[in-house]
């Protein structure tokens, strides 16, 4: 019984330290989303800003567009890698301990030629 307990006990709290350890990895991406797009900022801007009159207006939007374009695509690969990555450690990790056994009957898939042969019947 105690054995027992402390078995419970052992997983539950490496099951805490697991999932601070995840909700800390989305906290430091999120961190370098930030990081990575003042970067593009500071390096974009600092190009279009040092010309002078109309022409300056023109590089600067220019160089908006090409910062906008650039942190958006960066940021929506990086955002969506962490998210597949994400839910594919949920998956595999928490669903597959807690729930798979992984005692049922062996997957066939679905197929004319085995139901016309007459072998889907077995």
């Amino acid at each position: 019984m105690f054995v027992h307990q402390g078995i419970h006990t052992i997983e539950f709290c490496l099951g805490c330290i697991s999932n601070t350890a995840s909700y800390l990895r989305l906290w430091a991406l999120s961190l370098a989303h930030a990081e990575l797009s003042e970067v593009l900022w500071n390096m974009m801007f600092h190009l279009g800003l040092h010309w002078a009159g109309g022409l300056g207006y023109i590089i600067v939007f220019a160089v908006f567009a090409v910062w906008a374009v650039l942190t958006i695509c960066i940021l929506l690969i990086m955002e969506g890698l962490s998210a597949f990555l994400h839910a594919l450690r949920l998956h595999w990790v928490e669903f597959n301990n807690k729930f798979y056994a992984g005692e049922g009957y062996k997957f066939e898939p679905f197929s004319f030629a085995l139901i016309l042969d007459g072998s889907a019947d077995e």
